[in-house]
């Protein structure tokens, strides 16, 4: 069994890749096997992860490029190739909120939000992801092989208040996850598969304050996520890792178009 999971001198790009959703999965990849690019806006992140994965044994290469900077973009790919000769993984983790984004309790969306921000991200989240696809699938087009894996989210599959941006922009996630499935399959063969992992609530540094308090409880709105979640939890960033493993290896070969939920029940639960 163990070489359905095998991930062995693979070549993987993760954007996102020095934060703690990307980094655990980045990490993770590592351990296995794979030689793994760590892509995103401040290089001394990136250093950071690719040190620390270096120093457990691992192959790593630090990618400095916006996920919204097509020539940025273009140059890391080519770092990646020059190195290593393919890219056979994309894991497209770089997204997230902005401050100014979320509606705050007391306000609406008619006379309050900001059009400027939610446009911002939109494009973080949406193009954030159809960019980096674009430059690293081209490689993976050109070998007929290749696994892309989005990140999407909760609030893609049910509305959560407060995130018009965010919601809509993981939406659109979900559909090109699927569009680009059918595509690359018609064109290119089953050698390239495109899926999405759905976290549920994740405790990262941009919703920290939202979800908990200074002294480890809850907030409101954090209090009401684990009423709603079966688990009656948070997700921890290893609890994304065997999922990833398995859309990243040949153990999901004949999977391709979904969206995963790892979320602790929150997709299943109507909250009665």
């Amino acid at each position: 069994m163990e070489n359905w999971f095998d991930v062995r001198q693979k070549v993987a790009v993760i954007t996102g890749g020095s934060g703690i959703l990307g980094g655990a999965m980045a990490k993770a990849l590592a351990s296995c096997g794979a030689r793994v690019g760590i892509l995103g806006r401040t290089a001394e992140k990136n250093e950071r992860m690719v040190e620390e994965i270096c120093s457990a044994g691992g192959q790593a290469l630090g990618l400095v490029a916006d996920v919204l900077d097509a020539q940025a973009l273009e140059e890391a790919a080519r770092r990646v190739v020059d190195a290593w000769g393919r890219v056979d993984i994309l894991i497209n983790g770089a997204g997230g909120n902005i401050p100014g984004a979320a509606i705050p309790p007391g306000e609406h969306f008619f006379e309050h939000h900001p059009y400027a921000n939610l446009k911002r991200v939109f494009e973080l989240n949406f193009d954030g992801t159809v960019l980096p696809t674009m430059v690293f699938g081209r490689y993976m087009a050109r070998q007929k092989s290749g696994i892309i894996v989005n990140i999407s989210s909760m609030t893609a599959l049910q509305a959560v208040t407060r995130v018009p941006g965010y919601s809509t922009a993981k939406a659109a996630v979900d559909m090109f996850t699927k569009w680009l499935a059918v595509e690359v399959a018609l064109k290119f063969g089953p050698g390239m598969r495109v899926n999405a992992i759905a976290p549920g609530f994740f405790v990262t540094d941009q919703n920290r304050a939202l979800l908990t308090t200074s002294d480890g409880g809850y907030t409101e709105r954090g209090a009401a996520v684990i009423r709603k979640t079966p688990f009656g939890r948070f997700g921890e960033p290893e609890d994304l890792i065997g999922t990833c493993l398995w859309l990243c290896s040949d153990a999901s070969r004949f999977v391709t178009g979904i969206i995963v939920p790892v979320d602790g029940g929150f997709s299943a639960w109507s909250g009665v």
